[in-house]
């Protein structure tokens, strides 16, 4: 009897892995003629007989045109995700400013009602020693007398304040001093409070249903000789123009006694 040859085993071996699976073998016939060469031979498995590829060497690496096609198609994929993930990100900061100017701008008008809607008539002296009405307004700013000022410290104050708003480059800012009769060399303490401002805009509206441009202690003192202490104001009118924003219009009663 003959003793079976070193690759009559291996072939043996690449028969019992495919198990009977002739479709998968013809399918290894076809690879093989690409990749590798080899030797045809008549093998009978089963009653049928097919021409199995003997594989004298490794199968080779990729081609130059598969790694061609790999790369572009990976290239493809990398753009593709880069685009939305930067979509994403623009989506997000577009998002946080927004979200961080609607922040400032509430703020900005909480400010506003605080301070109007609380004035009280208390006039006072500035630095020259002159004395100021406790409302004074043009349409471009306003300084008014406020009560309500918090005092968690207690300090030695009044709980009276000074405050006045104005526009300075596209800023809108908020002033205030620390006394009511001000020192000669007594400076205001100013907060930043909402930027992109275009336009902003002050009326005054009387007893009488009337607005006004401005409002000064000059035109209260001569309705007081004039008899008229009930011609005093009633609301004001803020008028915001911020980028992003348009037109912002707000009315805030004064009810100062």
């Amino acid at each position: 009897m003959t003793r079976p040859s070193f690759s009559a085993k291996k072939e043996k071996m690449v028969l019992d892995s495919l198990g009977g699976n002739f479709s998968l073998l013809s399918r290894l016939e076809g690879n093989f003629d690409r990749h590798a060469k080899y030797t045809s031979k008549k093998i009978k498995i089963q009653g049928v007989t097919s021409n199995l590829p003997l594989l004298k060497i490794g199968i080779q690496g990729f081609t130059l045109l598969e790694l061609l096609v790999a790369l572009t198609v990976f290239t493809i994929m990398a753009m593709m995700a880069y685009g939305g993930f930067n979509t994403i990100i623009t989506a997000y900061l577009q998002t946080k400013q927004h979200a961080t100017q609607l922040a400032h701008l509430q703020t900005t008008l909480s400010w506003l009602k605080r301070d109007l809607e609380q004035f009280v008539n208390r006039p006072i002296r500035d630095q020259y020693g002159d004395k100021q009405g406790a409302l004074y307004g043009t349409n471009t700013q306003v300084e008014l007398t406020r009560t309500g000022w918090r005092n968690l410290t207690q300090q030695s104050r009044s709980s009276l304040q000074r405050v006045a708003y104005h526009l300075d480059d596209k800023t809108l800012v908020r002033s205030y001093w620390w006394a009511l009769d001000r020192a000669q060399d007594a400076s205001p303490i100013q907060m930043n409070l909402l930027n992109n401002v275009t336009h902003l805009q002050f009326r005054y509206l009387d007893t009488n249903l009337q607005w006004l441009e401005q409002w000064s202690f000059f035109e209260q003192t001569r309705l007081e000789k004039n008899n008229q202490e009930q011609h005093v104001i009633k609301a004001i009118e803020v008028t915001l123009t911020v980028s992003g924003w348009g037109e912002l219009i707000r009315l805030f009663s004064i009810n100062g006694k």
